[in-house]
């Protein structure tokens, strides 16, 4: 895969890994910037404390989700 391309790997029972370059934005406009081929991990248990971010809390929490790319 080129390294110009923004991959978002959907993790089974964990988070979403993001392979950069990506630039992440919130709602008040402070800005994340992941270089070309670096990677950070966001959330998507609702669980973190480190949010947008993962900090492993899914795995304490019970948190489960199987999804697949067009399903």
């Amino acid at each position: 895969m080129a390294d110009d391309v923004t991959t978002i790997k959907v993790r089974d029972d964990g988070p979403y890994k993001l392979t950069g370059p990506v630039r992440l934005v919130d709602v008040d406009g402070a800005a994340w910037s992941v270089a070309e081929g670096d990677t950070v991990v966001l959330c998507r248990c609702g669980l973190s404390a480190d949010k947008p971010f993962c900090d492993g809390s899914h795995k304490a929490g019970g948190f489960t989700s199987r999804e697949r790319v067009g399903s």
